[in-house]
C-alpha cells in the first residue's frame, strides 16, 4: 500500500451510489426481482467497459459468509451483487486526479479509496481511462475481498499511471 499525493473526491457520486443501493434495498425488501437501479457513467460506452463487464465474475467472496452473488443492473457498465446489492461497479466514471485519499495496488491494479463514509467505501481504479467505481458496504462484505476478486476484470483496462508516494513525487 502507498498513499498518493493526489485531490478530494468528490461526494455526489458516493451519494448516488448510496441511493441506488438503497432503492435496490427498497425493491427487494418490497418482494420485487427487478435489476437493481444504477445511474450510468459519462463513459460507460467506452468499448473498454464492454470488456471490464464480461469478464466481471458470477459470485464475489464465494465460498465465504459474505458471499454475493452476482444481480442483474439497468445500465450499461455496471455490476452489482448481493440481495440487497451490496457491492455496486460502474465503468466509464471519470479518470481521478491528485488525491490526498489512499492509494492502494491490487493484483496490479491501483485504487483510490474513499473512506469518508464508512462503512461505505468507494473505490475508484486510478491510473487507468476510463475509470471503474466500485461501492462496497463493508459491513456486508470486505472492500479488499471484492477489489482483489474485480482486479483480473477491471485490468483489461491499461494501466497509464498509478499510486505514487510523496517520495516518489518530490524525488
Amino acid at each position: 500500500m502507498s498513499d498518493s499525493s493526489v485531490a478530494p473526491r468528490s461526494h455526489p457520486r458516493r451519494r448516488l451510489l448510496a441511493a441506488a443501493i438503497a432503492v435496490a434495498s427498497t425493491l427487494l425488501l418490497a418482494g420485487c426481482s427487478q435489476p437493481v437501479p444504477i445511474e450510468t457513467a459519462p463513459l460507460a460506452s467506452d468499448a473498454a467497459c464492454a470488456a471490464v463487464v464480461v469478464r466481471l465474475p458470477d459470485t464475489l467472496a464465494k465460498g465465504t459468509e459474505a458471499e454475493q452473488a452476482e444481480r442483474e443492473t439497468n445500465a450499461q457498465g455496471t455490476g452489482a451483487w448481493g440481495e440487497p446489492a451490496s457491492v455496486i461497479l460502474r465503468c466509464g466514471a471519470e479518470t481521478p486526479g491528485p488525491t490526498t485519499d489512499r492509494c492502494v495496488s491490487v493484483n496490479g491494479v491501483d485504487w483510490v479509496i474513499d473512506e469518508s463514509d464508512a462503512p461505505n467505501y468507494l473505490f475508484t481504479t486510478y491510473g487507468r481511462t476510463p475509470a471503474v467505481e466500485v461501492f462496497v458496504d463493508n459491513d456486508v462484505v470486505s472492500g479488499t475481498t471484492v477489489i482483489t476478486e474485480l482486479a483480473a476484470a477491471v485490468s483489461v483496462i491499461p494501466a497509464d499511471g498509478g499510486c505514487t508516494t510523496l517520495d516518489e513525487t518530490t524525488g
